[in-house]
């Protein structure tokens, strides 16, 4: 591992605020495209990360490949369940899994936006304002109970997850690169919670419902996490400069016309559907095809399949759609829209064939293998 970064996991509440001058609020990685990596070093440093989270996570290793998935197409990842189900515990397990920064953000009613971003102080002996960097300032941020802060707080996030950047009494600072924030919220205790916004969910690529265990994964759960955590035994398989070359091994995978044009044939049906207020935002169509090609790189292919776009479609764009009132009132879901959405637009033998023909004549840039 490199020696000059270290994972460290720091608590940020509003009575006890820990701020480090930021001497280079610029990593070595940013501004600087990593090279890809080839096919045997991508697939070796995904399945080391997966068979590390799967050790702490049992049962879940769909949600385990989601938001490695998430990681790898530069987005950011929203957790949604019940209290207990592993949801800041997979955050926490993937963070460790990189030997990179990593910071945790209890939010509660009375945090601050300077506790998320950062405050400029007045130092007395050089007579200047000093910024002093505030939790987003790390590789991997982890929001718990994202939905407790009030909307300014939460707000003061928007920036960070689209431009990777803080801006504070008129002066921009960059965050470090990879970045990502893996959010978690309670969608059944609702008192004293603020619901996260349209415009605030609209920055995170996909949100995962952990769902309970199976009865099998639940007993083994028992027999192995009672005496200590298992997350107490995870380590870093893998450094920051390894995940930026597998984040350029899978923006160098390749996407056809045809491909682009059923995600937005996708899209489109969700605006013009009658079930729905809300359809899908352009922001979130991009951010579905980048976690296609995500998927694509984790299953050795260099070129995106309609499959990819159909799998992935719910967890990107069901926390996006707002229901009409009577299509609600009538027991309709966003994710039963979608997938009635998904029924009228099948993929069809010929459009699959097109896009396995069309990464064929591409030259691969990646070095992910061809799967034909």
């Amino acid at each position: 591992m490199d020696t000059h970064r270290r994972t460290a996991v720091n608590e940020i509440n509003p009575a006890s605020r820990n701020f480090t001058e930021v001497t280079e609020p610029v990593s070595q990685l940013n501004g600087h495209k990593a090279p890809a990596m080839d096919a045997a070093s991508f697939h070796s440093a995904s399945q080391r990360i997966l068979d590390a989270v799967n050790t702490v996570i049992d049962g879940k290793s769909e949600a385990a490949k989601l938001a490695l998935t998430v990681l790898l197409a530069q987005g950011h990842l929203l957790l949604e369940d019940v209290p207990g189900v592993g949801k800041t515990l997979l955050a926490k397990t993937l963070a460790r899994t990189i030997d990179c920064t990593v910071s945790r953000i209890q939010f509660t009613p009375d945090l601050l936006p300077s506790d998320v971003t950062g405050v400029s102080i007045y130092n007395q002996s050089s007579r200047l304002f000093e910024f002093r960097p505030g939790a987003v300032f790390a590789n991997i941020v982890i929001g718990d109970e994202i939905n407790r802060a009030s909307a300014k707080t939460q707000s003061a996030l928007l920036e960070c997850m689209e431009e990777h950047q803080v801006t504070v009494d008129g002066d921009s600072y960059k965050l470090d690169e990879p970045f990502m924030v893996v959010a978690t919220q309670n969608p059944i205790e609702m008192e004293g919670t603020y619901p996260l916004p349209e415009a605030q969910r609209d920055r995170f690529m996909a949100r995962i419902s952990m769902g309970y265990p199976d009865k099998d994964s639940e007993i083994e759960m028992l027999e192995t996490h009672q005496a200590t955590s298992p997350l107490t035994k995870v380590s870093a398989v893998v450094t920051a400069a390894d995940v930026a070359a597998m984040i350029s091994s899978v923006q160098q995978v390749y996407v056809s016309q045809a491909v682009k044009e059923y995600t937005v044939s996708v899209g489109r049906a969700t605006r013009e559907s009658p079930l729905l207020r809300l359809g899908a935002s352009p922001r979130s169509l991009l951010q579905l095809l980048r976690a296609a090609k995500a998927t694509a790189a984790l299953d050795g292919r260099d070129f995106v399949l309609p499959d990819d776009v159909v799998n992935l479609a719910e967890s990107v764009l069901a926390h996006r759609i707002i229901l009409d009132r009577k299509a609600a009132s009538a027991g309709e879901t966003p994710h039963s829209v979608i997938r009635g959405i998904l029924s009228r637009l099948p993929v069809s033998q010929d459009l699959a064939d097109a896009s396995a023909r069309s990464g064929a004549r591409t030259p691969p840039a990646s070095g992910l293998r061809r799967n034909h």
